[in-house]
């Protein structure tokens, strides 16, 4: 189901490791984000756009912001398909490795370099490798990719799609018709269109 609010653009009014408050028309969204954005946000008082993932709970609604697609996917990724994993903890995997290096460290079953990421026990690391090599089966696709045998257009549009809930299987061959009718289309073309395909 897509999040009631995908992204906040407006002024950077406050900004500290884990928090930022964005201004949008006269309203400040008090948005939770990894280090991974956070290193990368521009200057107080400058613009900026959040890519947003709303929580709700009994007791708080809380934003979760990322400033590109691919740390977004791979949170919502931790939070669908890894249990025991909650949002604090899949904050705590991109603040404490890339992007690239978690699918390497998946790809590759790399149990104690997700193990020494603050909060991260063996046991949590363990069933990361496990539940997303066995529940969405990206490990292949991020392995080719690691090793520079994907295109990354297609890398990040299959992290994209699955973190949606579709079946690997199903987007990849949604995937490979999408490209196959325009060869040049970027990242968001190729998921809208195989979005159309698997719908």
């Amino acid at each position: 189901m897509p999040d009631m609010i995908a992204f906040v653009e407006g002024d950077l009014v406050e900004a500290l490791p884990t928090r930022v408050v964005v201004s949008v028309n006269g309203l400040g969204y008090s948005v939770q984000v990894p280090l991974s954005s956070f290193n990368q946000l521009p200057p107080v008082n400058r613009r900026v756009r959040l890519l947003t993932h709303l929580v709700v709970r009994e007791d708080a609604h809380q934003l979760y912001g990322f400033l590109t697609a691919q740390e977004r996917d791979l949170f919502l990724l931790l939070l669908q398909h890894v249990s025991g994993v909650g949002p604090k903890m899949a904050l705590a995997v991109l603040s404490g490795m890339s992007v690239s290096s978690f699918k390497n460290a998946v790809a590759r079953g790399e149990v104690n370099l997700l193990a020494r990421v603050k909060g991260i026990g063996r046991k949590t690391a363990e069933r990361m490798v496990l539940e997303l090599k066995d529940k969405v089966g990206v490990a292949a696709a991020w392995e080719a990719a690691a090793e520079g045998k994907t295109d990354q257009r297609m890398d990040d549009a299959l992290m994209a799609l699955l973190s949606l809930g579709f079946k690997q299987v199903e987007v990849q061959k949604a995937l490979r018709q999408a490209q196959a009718a325009a060869a040049d289309a970027d990242t968001e073309t190729l998921i809208r269109q195989a979005l159309k395909i698997l719908a």
